[in-house]
C-alpha cells in the first residue's frame, strides 16, 4: 500500500486555497503518495480537483476528534487552520500537525498556528509574517504554486456569457433572500455574451475577496482611470455582496467602461479577453495564482512594486510595476498608463518561459518533495498506509 497524507479542507466553497489543495493532492500522487481529505459535507467539487488515487470523507468539525482519535502516527496536512480540542486530540494519537500558510499572518492571531508541529509558507512574503508574529517552525522555503488552468491557455473563440457577480453567504438572512430573487431575475433576462471593444483591455480575473481590497485600490485608480479614455476595464469573478457593491462606488467615475462577468469555468478564455492583468493591492495577498495563470497565458501583468507580487513577476518582461497609489496618489500608475497608451508592452517569451519553469508543477512536485523530506528528518513525517 502506498504511503498516505491525511488532509483538511474544510471551506464549502472553492477560492485559492481550495485550488492549491487540488494541485498538492497531485504533487503528492507523482511521488507515490496518496491523500486522505477531510472535507465539508457542503463541498462537492472535490472530486474533479483530486486525484483518482485520493479519497474524499465529508466531516464536520464536530466529527473530526472522532477522526483524528484513530490516526496513530499520522501525518496531517491543514489548509483550515483548527484550534482547541480536535488538534489536542490529534497531538495525543501521536499524529503531528502541519500547517500550509495560504495567508500572510502580519495582522492575524499567531495562536492560531502555535500549536502546529510546522507551518509552510507559500511564499517568502507569507514565510516573512509568521516569523514577525513570532512563529519559528517555518518551512525554509517558499512552497509557491503553479498555473492550474486544467491543460488550457487561453482561447479568444471560446464564448464567454455573463454569470452571477455575487458570491451568496447562507449565513446571511439577506444573502439567502437575494440568492433567491437574484437568480430569478436574471432568468428571464436574455444572457450577455461578451465582445470585445476598442481600446485597451484592463482584467481583473480573481475572486472578488475582501483580500483582495478591490475597492480600496480603485478608490484611489479609477479617478486617474477617468483621464485615459482608451482603457476600459474587464471584471472576471464574484464575490461578496458588500465587496461587490463596495467595488462597484469605487468605479463609479468610469461606471461606463466597467463590465462584470461573474466566474467563468474556462478562465483561460477569459485571460485571452484582456490585454493586461490588474492585481489587487499587495499586503494581505499571499500568493497571487491569477499572477501564475496569466503569465502562462502570456498576458502581461500590471501590480504594485511589493511582495508577494515581486516574487512572481518579471519586471520589464513579464509584466510592470507601479509605485503603491495610497502613497503618490496613482501618479505612477498614471504614468504607467501614459506608457501603455503610447506604446502596448509586450511579453518577453523566453523570459517569461524560464520564469516559468519555477511554478510549473514538475517544479512544485519538487518542492513538496523537500518539503516531505524536511518533515521527514524532523520526525514529522510517519509512513503510514491506507
Amino acid at each position: 500500500m502506498n504511503p498516505v497524507c491525511h488532509q483538511v479542507n474544510l471551506q464549502r466553497g472553492v477560492g485559492g486555497g481550495e485550488v492549491y489543495t487540488g494541485f498538492f493532492a497531485r504533487a503528492l500522487d507523482s511521488l507515490g503518495i496518496r491523500s486522505v481529505l477531510f472535507a465539508h459535507p457542503a463541498a462537492s467539487h472535490w472530486s474533479a480537483r483530486l486525484p483518482s488515487s485520493a479519497t474524499i470523507v465529508p466531516v464536520t468539525t464536530a466529527e473530526l476528534e472522532r477522526r483524528f482519535a484513530d490516526l496513530r502516527g499520522a501525518s496531517v496536512v491543514f489548509h483550515t487552520p483548527l484550534r482547541g480540542p480536535a488538534l489536542e486530540v490529534l497531538h495525543r494519537a501521536g499524529a503531528s500537525a502541519i500547517a500550509i500558510a495560504h495567508m500572510p499572518w502580519y495582522d492575524r492571531d499567531p495562536e492560531a498556528l502555535r500549536d502546529y508541529d510546522f507551518i509552510v509558507p507559500v511564499s517568502q512574503h507569507v514565510a516573512d509574517s509568521l516569523r514577525a508574529r513570532g512563529l519559528q517552525a517555518v518551512h525554509a522555503e517558499p512552497l509557491y504554486g503553479i498555473a492550474d488552468l486544467g491543460g488550457r491557455r487561453g482561447d479568444a473563440s471560446t464564448p464567454l456569457y455573463r454569470q452571477s457577480v455575487y458570491d451568496w453567504d447562507p449565513r446571511k438572512l439577506r444573502d439567502r433572500l437575494l440568492s433567491i430573487a437574484y437568480p430569478a431575475v436574471q432568468r428571464v433576462r436574455r444572457p450577455a455574451r461578451f465582445a470585445p471593444r476598442p481600446g485597451v483591455a484592463l482584467g481583473i480575473v480573481s475572486r472578488l475577496t475582501p483580500i483582495k481590497q478591490f475597492p480600496l485600490l480603485f478608490r484611489h485608480l479609477a479617478p486617474v482611470l477617468a483621464r485615459f479614455p482608451e482603457f476600459h476595464l474587464e471584471i472576471f469573478g464574484s464575490g461578496g455582496y458588500a465587496t461587490v457593491r463596495d467595488l462597484r462606488a469605487a468605479l463609479a467615475p468610469i461606471r461606463e467602461r466597467v463590465r462584470f462577468w461573474g466566474t467563468q469555468g474556462d478562465v483561460g478564455a477569459a485571460y485571452a479577453r484582456i490585454d493586461y492583468l490588474l492585481t489587487g493591492l499587495p499586503e494581505k495577498e499571499a500568493l497571487g495564482l491569477n499572477v501564475l495563470e496569466a503569465q502562462a497565458c502570456g498576458v502581461p501583468v500590471l501590480a504594485v512594486a511589493a511582495p508577494p507580487f515581486t516574487e512572481t513577476v518579471v519586471p520589464e518582461a513579464t509584466g510592470l510595476f507601479y509605485a503603491d497609489p495610497r502613497h503618490d496618489g496613482g501618479a505612477a500608475f498614471a504614468a504607467l498608463l501614459g506608457r501603455l497608451a503610447a506604446q502596448r508592452f509586450t511579453v518577453d517569451a523566453r523570459a517569461a518561459r524560464e520564469h516559468a519553469e519555477r511554478f510549473s508543477n514538475a517544479a512544485f512536485a519538487a518542492r513538496v518533495a523537500r518539503l516531505v523530506e524536511a518533515l521527514r528528518q524532523r520526525g514529522l513525517w510517519r509512513e503510514a498506509t491506507a
